[in-house]
């Protein structure tokens, strides 16, 4: 997978993204759903589980920086 392929994909936060914290997020790729460490794109966000978020950013092979998709 390249990073082309991963960037702008939606996720859900299934453990807390936020400063000072190594998340979790679920994303549906390859006809499947994968997890991926997380990190907020903003040093300063915090996103609880269940929070929509798009990925902003791979780091190959599974960490990704990610940003809220839209507010609720």
């Amino acid at each position: 997978m390249d990073d082309s392929s991963m960037v702008g994909l939606l996720g859900r936060v299934t453990g807390t993204v936020g400063p000072g914290l190594v998340g979790e997020v679920i994303v549906r790729i390859r006809g499947g759903a994968e997890h991926f460490l997380a990190y907020p794109s903003s040093p300063s966000d915090r996103m609880e589980p269940g929070t929509v978020v798009t990925v902003i950013e791979y780091l190959p092979p599974r960490t990704v920086y990610v940003a809220r998709a839209y507010d609720s």
